[in-house]
């Protein structure tokens, strides 16, 4: 049975903005990105908002729902009481082109930082079987669909615009959990991890996990292990102490 939701839908652009009202019919089973195309086709023509495929595997629709990073199109209307207000505004940590829609470059300069797999020069293709148990443990982070919320969420980049330089964020922090834990990969990362990348800079609130849709647990599976990781490395007397005996060639 449908109702006229009240919605509340941040528009401006770069030099600023503010929150507008909007009365809207829902049908049942709609989500958020439904009202908001439907705003687009009935009041507001000029709304700005990125999506592609209305599926939860894109990423490209996030925004903030009464404060909370969410996708838009995973978030449905029946989350919300039918005399409840619903707050529609742009991811805060990134920049605003215009209305719901951010300018997320950082994310991309961050990528392009992180050295790409590097397995064995020596190694042929088909020469190498990796066990079930390596490929379980990296795919859960291949599962990430770069909507880009735990970077959002993350308050090392949304409360202090200057860490930006230094930090890479949660997205990268599993990227390089993932390179690190493969079995192939002979890249050593740990040192970048901490004096590059900002992994030091993480206190694991796990916000990051907490508004991922992928439900991927970027804190105890890739920000934690990698943390010991680069404490083992750097701090440990007896690693350190073995590194010097034992050193590779």
């Amino acid at each position: 049975m449908g109702y006229d939701a009240q919605f509340r839908v941040w528009r401006g652009g770069v030099d600023g903005g503010a929150l507008q009202d909007y009365s809207i019919p829902v049908n049942e089973g709609e989500v958020v990105l439904d009202i908001i195309h439907r705003l687009q086709a009935t009041q507001a023509p000029d709304l700005a908002v990125r999506w592609n495929c209305k599926a939860g595997k894109c990423g490209s629709c996030s925004a903030e729902i009464n404060g909370r990073p969410r996708l838009l199109c995973m978030t449905r209307m029946s989350t919300f009481t039918e005399d409840e207000v619903v707050t529609v505004t742009p991811l805060r940590a990134f920049p605003v082109i215009r209305d719901l829609v951010t300018d997320v470059s950082y994310n991309y300069l961050k990528a392009r930082e992180i050295p790409s797999f590097t397995p064995p020069p020596d190694l042929a293709p088909g020469d190498y079987r990796m066990k079930q148990i390596d490929v379980e443990r990296s795919q859960e982070f291949r599962k990430c669909i770069e909507c880009f919320l735990c970077q959002n969420t993350c308050h090392v980049v949304r409360d202090h615009e200057d860490n930006k330089a230094a930090f890479s964020g949660p997205r990268y922090f599993i990227r390089v959990a993932e390179l690190e834990m493969h079995p192939l990969d002979t890249a050593d990362r740990r040192n970048a991890s901490q004096d590059e990348f900002g992994l030091g800079l993480c206190n694991i609130t796990k916000c990051c996990t907490e508004v991922c849709p992928e439900g991927i647990k970027i804190t105890d599976n890739a920000i934690i292990p990698m943390k010991e990781r680069v404490v083992d490395h750097r701090y440990d007397p007896l690693v350190w102490l073995g590194n010097k005996l034992f050193r590779r060639g």
